[in-house]
């Protein structure tokens, strides 16, 4: 499937959640990558965020790791500030990172699961999204936050990781209303189940999943600059056979 080409050609993009292959975080990077955008990828993996920021330098995209973990205060302020300290802006912030960690019954969970549930879902996008709104404003820049078909579709049994998408749902929509002013947007992609090398060594091959690359288009339409460009939604993306 074709769609829109994008240029994000002298802009920086801060992509959270880059340090596997074959995940979703390693996708949204490239893409912005080969669109020409120049970016900071950032992961709690730090062989692995250096290794796939050694992959797109291959690939002639400009890239630059920084490994931490997100759900601090001083390790989202890093990845901003990495951005500006190599490339000196920051225009695109893609809270990738998160993930389903808690599947089964409610009774089951522990305040342990809970807490890490809420903390790589909410906590991350909260946390870095604060850090990135003094670059953003400087370039009227924007954010796209990673909420899940979860907040449409209620599933079961995964009660914990729906609530925390929701939390990203909601909170997208109120940033972008308290950011306004500053011409900065924010908006949310709400994927289902998108074909990364886990979750198709989980489901097999005949489950119904969102194909990369209209995952990847997606954030790129919500991060693209215009006149027409969108602030405050949450943006479905279902699997083609749908």
């Amino acid at each position: 499937m074709t769609g829109p080409a994008f240029d994000f050609g002298g802009k920086v993009v801060l992509v959270t959640g880059v340090g596997r292959t074959g995940q979703i975080g390693n996708a949204v990077a490239l893409a912005f990558g080969r669109a020409g955008a120049r970016i900071v990828a950032s992961d709690v993996n730090a062989v692995g965020v250096t290794e796939r920021v050694r992959e797109f330098s291959a690939l002639g995209v400009d890239a630059r790791p920084c490994a931490g973990d997100l759900t601090q205060p001083d390790m989202a302020a890093l990845a901003v500030e990495t951005a500006l300290r190599h490339f000196g802006r920051l225009d695109v912030v893609v809270n990738v990172a998160g993930g389903l960690t808690t599947y089964g019954p409610l009774e089951q969970l522990t305040a342990k699961d809970l807490d890490r549930e809420l903390a790589i879902n909410l906590k991350t996008t909260v946390l870095v999204s604060q850090a990135a709104i003094p670059a953003l404003t400087a370039t009227q820049g924007c954010i796209v936050n990673f909420a899940s078909i979860a907040y449409f579709e209620p599933q079961s049994p995964m009660a914990v990781y729906s609530a925390a998408k929701a939390a990203v749902a909601g909170f997208t929509r109120s940033l972008a209303l308290e950011l306004a002013d500053r011409h900065v947007r924010v908006n949310a992609v709400a994927p289902g189940m998108a074909r990364t090398g886990d979750n198709v060594a989980t489901a097999g091959e005949g489950a119904a999943y969102v194909e990369m690359d209209d995952l990847t288009r997606g954030v790129l339409a919500l991060a693209a600059p215009g006149p027409s460009a969108p602030t405050g939604e949450i943006r479905p993306i279902a699997p083609r056979s749908r």
